[in-house]
């Protein structure tokens, strides 16, 4: 793969209206040639000494005959239509770099069930602790009760019942290991998450109440 990037320097008092060609007018015309499989425009952030605006233009070819074949036969004509309109208005130069690999992040995947049954449930605390809503289904705790006692008066916490077919409702999300140790920073520890089974035959990950914490009661 090959890279064409054309940088162009542009000035002030056409800016707008030069913006506006090449993203309907010239970008399309040059893709349309069929020597380029994508485009990116980008700002360059920097103040020129020169004054104007600079841009960087990226064309994606797939080798060096498709870049070559586009000198041939197309980049003269469209030169001269840049140089019609704008003139001296602006100032370019073309690189051609070439792609030796590509890297990316590989997504991060979510392994761990985690059962909620309070505030992990509100959409706002999503968006606080992961930065984004996220989906479950309904699911429930057998064996396990709400306390009466609050956790610092204000937070409800489970903790194992008398009675084994007491249940509590809640939801099962499917998360990663990072979410996972955000969430563990959110509640503290008053909690301790533990692996509990629910009704729906899953391991979940649970916060119940730490009875080794004494600062919680």
């Amino acid at each position: 793969m090959l890279i064409y990037n054309v940088t162009i320097n542009i000035e002030n008092d056409i800016h707008d209206k030069w913006i506006k060609w090449m993203n309907q007018v010239h970008i399309p015309e040059v893709l349309s040639t069929g020597k380029f499989l994508e485009a990116k425009m980008a700002k360059v952030l920097v103040e020129e000494e020169m004054g104007g605006t600079t841009y960087s233009v990226q064309f994606l070819a797939k080798d060096k005959v498709s870049l070559e074949k586009y000198y041939r036969e197309d980049a003269v004509i469209l030169r001269k239509k840049t140089a019609t309109l704008f003139g001296n208005s602006l100032v370019s130069f073309r690189t051609e770099l070439e792609i030796i690999s590509e890297h990316k992040r590989q997504p991060i995947k979510a392994t761990e069930f985690l059962f909620s049954y309070g505030s992990l449930q509100d959409t706002s605390i999503h968006y606080a602790l992961l930065g984004r809503s996220i989906e479950g289904e309904a699911d429930a705790l057998k064996g396990y009760v709400i306390a009466q006692e609050k956790i610092a008066g204000e937070f409800v916490v489970a903790e194992p019942s008398i009675d084994p077919e007491d249940k509590i409702e809640g939801q099962l999300y499917v998360l990663s290991h990072i979410d996972i140790a955000k969430i563990d920073s959110y509640e503290g520890p008053a909690y301790k998450r533990t692996k509990l089974l629910l009704d729906s035959g899953k391991n979940a990950w649970t916060y119940v109440r730490n009875v080794e914490d004494k600062d919680g009661e």
